[in-house]
């Protein structure tokens, strides 16, 4: 079995019974995604192979399976989409790897570094094509064009925070709409298609959407804090490429907003400086400033606006872990 969906591959988990309400349909998930990938060339299996070291928490199909779960039922139809959603995350991540020339992920070279970013992109590609045959073979167009919408908003957020790189007079509404694109997106998704092929109602599956966009805004603020400040022996990935390509993130479009003239001056020195140790030059700024706090208290609030959203479904192992997930996202380390 490909590297991709084994167990044994090295991960940065969350704790062992955390998603113990729906172990058996991630392991269906997991057998979904072999038999999709299975029998590739053997130099794109290679590649597959090597993708096993990207292997996370499965967060984005586990938020697809708690929420049709807390909604009443998991469907084959589910586990199909779970192993869609996980395909579409790692292509963008393969992808976002060039992008940030990247060197290290989960504490294992990244394809990019590896074979170089001509192979990344097609790997990508790889990725994403197979994830739209999977959906297609649901036979149900609601599906295609939730994930279609959900994937080309991931796109265009993409697309817009390059567009946006070098922009130091990038505002947080700007900021906010790139997140809820490259990242929310996805993460809505998930949990809107959890509900909607769990029978929802329309109101129900709106509310656990919000639910998922939240979760998403508030997941990429502390990964842009994790950035910042992190340590990569601890994330297992390579920190401070935005700041080195000029990506402003919440902290930073906070403390240019709202520092005095000098200290914004400052800043934008640091920035536009040929080092490379613009993280270590940043941090005690960001941490007298108080844009740090500002922005881990910003992920809270997204992170609780999410929670308020799970009101609407009744209390329930899967709600419990969905409602503790609110938590983690905002306090993570990894």
């Amino acid at each position: 079995m490909n590297q991709l969906l084994s167990a044994s591959a090295p991960a940065l988990r969350p704790p062992l019974d955390l998603f113990a309400p729906i172990a058996r349909d991630l392991e269906e998930v997991e057998r979904v995604l072999a038999r999709t990938l299975q029998g590739s060339r053997p130099g794109v299996g290679r590649l597959i192979d090597h993708l096993g070291h990207y292997r996370g928490k499965r967060l984005r199909p586990a938020l697809l399976l708690l929420t049709a779960q807390a909604c009443g039922r998991v469907t084959p139809a589910h586990h199909t989409l779970a192993a869609v959603v996980e395909m579409i995350h790692t292509a963008t991540l393969v992808h976002d790897d060039v992008l940030d020339s990247a060197a290290v992920r989960r504490h294992f070279s990244t394809v990019n570094a590896l074979w170089g970013n001509q192979t990344s992109i097609l790997l990508g590609d790889y990725l994403f094509t197979h994830a739209f045959h999977l959906t297609s073979t649901l036979g149900d167009a609601s599906a295609c064009r939730l994930i279609g919408e959900a994937t080309n908003r991931v796109c265009g957020g993409e697309l817009h925070q390059i567009c946006q790189r070098g922009n130091l007079e990038l505002t947080e509404q700007e900021y906010f709409d790139i997140v809820d694109y490259k990242t929310a997106a996805l993460t809505a998704c998930c949990c809107q298609l959890g509900a909607a092929f769990s029978g929802k109602p329309a109101d129900i599956v709106a509310r656990l959407t919000a639910y998922g966009r939240g979760l998403g805004i508030a997941f990429q603020i502390a990964d842009d804090l994790l950035d910042l400040v992190g340590d990569e022996r601890t994330t297992g990935k390579s920190l401070g490429t935005d700041v080195e390509q000029q990506k402003l993130t919440l902290p930073l479009v906070h403390l240019l907003e709202t520092a005095p003239p000098e200290l914004a001056t400052k800043v934008r020195q640091i920035l536009g400086s040929p080092t490379n140790h613009k993280r270590d030059a940043l941090r005690p700024l960001l941490v007298e400033t108080g844009a740090l706090d500002y922005a881990q208290r910003r992920a809270g609030e997204s992170a609780a606006r999410a929670r308020a959203e799970l009101a609407c479904l009744p209390s329930s192992p899967c709600r419990a872990v969905l409602e503790d997930l609110t938590e983690r996202v905002v306090n993570r380390r990894a």
